[in-house]
Order: structure tokens, then sequence, then C-alpha cells
């Protein structure tokens, strides 16, 4: 098991705008993040702590201007804190080990996934390719993209089979 916590070493390394996001609980402006056009496959992990986040397996365009996602990859990594925060009561996405702002959960995600829109700051994340996963400690969620990949191949080899 990791030990994943508020590592001063990592704050120290932050650019401004991810130490703004992160440690003030600024938010990045829209369509400018990172991440909102990956398409890899892979996890987002806490910039500060290192802790698995979401994956790419739940991600979804939402047009918002923010990476957005269904669920948490492991929601005993994941705070959620009421922000009245701009005159509006709003609910924040916070990493437990790392107390980095992440973002805010809203309630106008897809249906067919349970309803929940995760709005994260690309600057709270660091992405970690599935190639990658096993070299940087995080193996046991490779799991995650074989799934989808059977999924995938299922799909794709109905729609290429001949109709009978």
């Amino acid at each position: 098991m990791h030990d994943y916590h508020k590592n001063p070493a990592a704050i120290g390394a932050l650019r401004p705008e991810q130490y703004y996001v992160t440690q003030q609980s600024g938010t990045e402006r829209p369509f400018t993040g990172e991440y909102l056009d990956n398409h890899e496959p892979g996890i987002y992990v806490d910039v500060v702590s290192g802790e698995p986040l979401f994956a790419s397996v739940d991600k979804f365009d939402s047009g918002t201007g923010w990476p957005s996602f269904t669920k948490p990859v492991d929601g005993d990594n994941i705070v959620e804190k009421s922000d009245h925060s701009h005159l509006m009561v709003r609910t924040e996405v916070r990493s437990r080990h790392g107390d980095s702002h992440l973002g805010h959960v809203f309630t106008d995600g897809p249906r067919s996934e349970g309803g929940l829109r995760y709005c994260i700051n690309s600057a709270a994340l660091r992405f970690i390719n599935r190639d990658d996963l096993e070299a940087e400690g995080y193996g046991h969620y490779l799991s995650l993209f074989e799934t989808a990949n059977n999924s995938a191949e299922k799909i794709d080899s109905e729609l290429t089979e001949p109709q009978r």
C-alpha cells in the first residue's frame, strides 16, 4: 500500500497555476487545461500526493472547459466539502491525503453513468499513461483498461462481422 501525503517537496515544485489551484482553491481558466483533450488511456493522480483520483475510462467531454469524470477511481482518495464561495452553493472536491483542491462535483453528468460530473482542474492532476502504470507503482489499476479494451474489441468485432 502507498503512503500518500501532502508532500512539501512536491508543493515547492508546483508551477504558479498548480499552486494557485491546489493550495489556494483556485480555478484554471476554462478550455486552457493540459488534460482537457487528453484521450490517452491512463489514470490521473494528485499532483501533490500522487494518490490515484480518476481514470481515463471514466472521462467524458462535458463541454464545460474542464476535464470531467463520472466517478473517482478510488472514492477513498476523495473528500467532498460544501463550498459557498462566489455566491453559489457547490460541492468542492479535494484529495484526501494531499488536501489539494481539485474542482467540484455536479449532478448534471451522464445519467447512464450515475449522473455525476466531477469537474476537475488539469493543474491539480498528473497523468500516468496506461503503459507506465506498472513502472510508476500503479500496476493494480491496469485491470481497468483490460475491461475497457475487451469491451471495445467486442464492439469492434460485432461491427466487422458479416451480417447473416
